[in-house]
């Protein structure tokens, strides 16, 4: 019974012992925190009573006091902190990879312990690019704890997963991730999602990516007529993604790809937003427009000529870096040959013609606009001109005609020449024809006249060779004797 008792209060006392020790190891609370460098991070501190102190240290540096009133430590992120005075939560501003460590928030005889573990996520470039520009992304992250392997996904501005690569890691703390090209519509906000088991992390992490560019960034093809009006106009997004910066820009011509460009116009937009454009050539026939929509270059061609197609291209310039769109003007003429009025019985050559070869799925059709499908030419494959012989007044329309969609057409108008003026062409031509035929007869005429008179002339001269040598003769005989 003895023996029972002694064990009985050994076991208390035993018990008794690891309950004293255990409770600093129960007061002192321990848990993990993730801050993005950059950003502000509270720290939490749970179930202070209402109206006692706390210090907060950082690695055992103080950081601020709060008793009565706030007092400053001499920890590194000292200036950069704030203790509430309600929750006595500790803010941390402008968070610093460095700032990664062990926090702990002392009231009474409670210690709690927070592990920071810091991410810090860089972007290329600033995060501000040209079309076909590839993002570098470089993750970094810092903790008093094994750095654990990260497991990242990114989603981009429509929220879908974009596949990166991933280049070779240096260390476990650094990750360094690159994007594909880059278009305009990749502006805006996107999402790297960082997740690791242990310790337990799951950790979204926002970036900004501005793409200054165009909202037409493809070569486009834009068909036009002879004395047509054309606008030629390339959009900008910078006021859609709010890009903050100034750049410059000019627009170009050249009339084919070989050819020397000339520049139209130079325009600046200012870190405001404000647009200013100025000529740069007045020989070229064009206008810049009074009214048109905001963030647009356009030009105005009052009276299309054929010799004004070519290509025209828009190219924006920040700082040493260059992305352009082009406009390719395809202009279309009609003509005839012979010019004037079709005389009944004749034939006329009606011609359609484009400045530059168009692509396999476009081609040119003349129609007449009261006529049968026969009365329809088609052009052949990549042709430029396609040409119908016309033997009858009428309407004739030449169409340029794309994947079945007839893009500009241009009519040409085949009178047919007043009988009267049949019979003055058919009394012309005979006229002519009986003219030119005296003039050759009296060209032979007088051909053969001339002939007998420089024959005539021919034997005269002989006939007087003759006489004055026989007289020669005479006188040289009545010497002798």
């Amino acid at each position: 019974m003895e023996s029972c008792g002694r064990v009985v209060s050994s076991t208390l006392a035993i018990f008794l012992v690891l309950h004293l020790g255990l409770i600093p190891i129960m007061a002192e609370q321990k848990e993990l925190q993730i801050g993005v460098a950059g950003q502000a991070v509270i720290l939490n501190c749970r179930d202070i009573p209402q109206g006692m102190g706390v210090t907060w240290r950082y690695s055992k540096a103080v950081i601020r006091l709060f008793r009565t009133t706030h007092l400053k430590g001499k920890a590194t992120m000292t200036d950069r902190s704030e203790i509430n005075p309600t929750s006595k939560h500790l803010k941390v501003l402008d968070l610093r990879l460095s700032d990664a460590g062990t926090y702990t928030c002392e009231y009474g005889s409670h210690t709690v312990s927070i592990s920071l573990h810091v991410f810090k996520l860089t972007v290329s470039l600033d995060g501000h690019f040209l079309p076909n520009e590839v993002p570098k992304l470089t993750l970094m992250q810092n903790s008093t704890h094994p750095l654990p392997n990260l497991n990242i996904t990114l989603f981009n501005n429509n929220n879908n997963i974009v596949r990166p690569k991933f280049l070779q890691n240096e260390t476990p703390q650094k990750y360094t991730l690159m994007l594909k090209q880059l278009e305009a519509t990749d502006s805006g906000t996107w999402m790297c999602h960082i997740r690791s088991d242990s310790p337990l992390i799951n950790q979204n992490i926002s970036f900004d990516l501005k793409v200054l560019g165009f909202q037409n960034p493809y070569s486009e093809r834009k068909y036009a007529t002879v004395d047509s009006t054309v606008i030629l106009s390339w959009h900008l997004n910078f006021q859609q993604i709010k890009w903050k910066e100034g750049f410059t820009g000019q627009m170009n011509w050249k009339q084919q790809e070989s050819a020397t460009a000339h520049e139209l116009l130079d325009f600046n937009v200012t870190a405001r937003g404000e647009q200013h454009e100025t000529k740069k050539i007045s020989r070229f026939q064009f206008e810049i427009p009074e009214s048109k929509p905001k963030s647009t270059i356009q030009v105005e061609l009052s009276k299309v000529h054929f010799n004004h197609s070519g290509q025209y291209q828009c190219q924006l310039a920040y700082n040493g870096r260059h992305t352009h769109s082009k406009i390719e003007l395809v202009v279309m003429k009609v003509s005839a040959d012979p010019v004037g009025p079709l005389s009944r019985g004749a034939e006329m050559t009606l011609i359609c013609q484009v400045s530059s070869p168009l692509p396999s799925n476009t081609h040119l059709l003349w129609k007449h606009m009261n006529g049968t499908p026969i009365d329809i030419k088609k052009s052949k494959q990549h042709e430029v001109k396609v040409e119908v012989k016309v033997s009858a007044a009428g309407v004739w329309s030449c169409h340029l005609v794309e994947d079945n969609d007839s893009k500009i057409s241009l009519n040409y108008i085949v009178e047919e020449a007043p009988v009267w003026l049949s019979y003055v062409v058919i009394g012309a031509s005979v006229g002519g024809s009986i003219l030119v035929f005296g003039l050759a007869c009296l060209c032979i005429i007088s051909g053969i006249s001339w002939q007998h008179r420089r024959q005539r002339a021919k034997r005269m001269i002989r006939a007087r060779q003759y006489l004055l040598e026989n007289k020669t003769c005479q006188c040289q005989h009545r010497l002798n004797k």
